[in-house]
């Protein structure tokens, strides 16, 4: 499903040029459940941004589900990631002035469906994720929990192939993170490929497969034991 070759990222900070990424090879089939861990500045955030199409490799390409993705246009890249990826942020990212409804609601009102549709689309996702009696709140008048909670199903709405969470419990106590995982976990249980970055060691082993990033290269997959 997803095929990373020979990923190249460098940025350039001033008159200096950082490597982000480094030779990044890998692979991840459809429903796995990965975590990407590493210390600050090791290349797991720049790592799952190539892979949300939220960024461009320098060198290397990219190719998910058959399609060399990297090659794509900005436009052809946000279609792809409209329909087959679902972001989980660190902070929400929720729309402060939207309830949790519009919130879940705006990938469908931005992909045109209508509104009936999306009515009943949305109710169903409310219900699932147990934010029934909070749909006409604001995030502000939400506890973190619910907050991830209503992120992650604006991140399934459009019912994506891939979820890529980004330290989805790193702004939750124990109890709600613990939560989120388990919600993330059934997910990947009905079938959708999750790959999560994370500082949480107890999260990271929740996750079937480990790769370990250190200064942009990744010096540890547990799927094949690399060193």
């Amino acid at each position: 499903m997803i095929k990373l070759q020979r990923i190249e990222r460098v940025f350039q900070v001033g008159d200096e040029q950082i490597q982000g990424l480094s030779d990044v090879s890998m692979t991840a089939d459809a429903g796995e459940y990965i975590a990407i861990m590493g210390p600050s500045g090791s290349g797991k955030s720049s790592l799952l941004n190539i892979l949300g199409l939220l960024d461009r490799p320098d060198g290397g390409s990219y190719e998910l589900d058959g399609i060399l993705v990297s090659e794509l246009n900005e436009k052809e890249q946000a279609r792809i990631r409209r329909h087959k990826i679902g972001f989980v942020f660190q902070f929400f990212h929720l729309v402060p002035r939207l309830t949790a409804f519009d919130n879940i609601a705006l990938p469908l009102m931005l992909s045109g469906m209508k509104q009936e549709e999306r009515q009943t689309r949305v109710t169903a996702a409310l219900a699932a994720f147990g934010l029934g009696n909070r749909a006409q709140h604001r995030p502000d008048q939400l506890s973190g929990g619910q907050r991830q909670r209503v992120a992650i199903a604006r991140a399934t709405i459009m019912q994506p192939a891939v979820i890529l969470a980004d330290e989805p419990t790193g702004n939750l106590d124990r109890h709600a993170g613990i939560e989120v995982a388990e919600i993330l976990e059934e997910l990947n249980r009905q079938g959708i490929t999750l790959i999560l970055v994370t500082h949480d060691p107890d999260l990271g082993r929740r996750a079937h497969r480990q790769i370990r990033m250190v200064d942009g290269r990744i010096n540890h997959d547990s799927s094949h034991n690399k060193i």
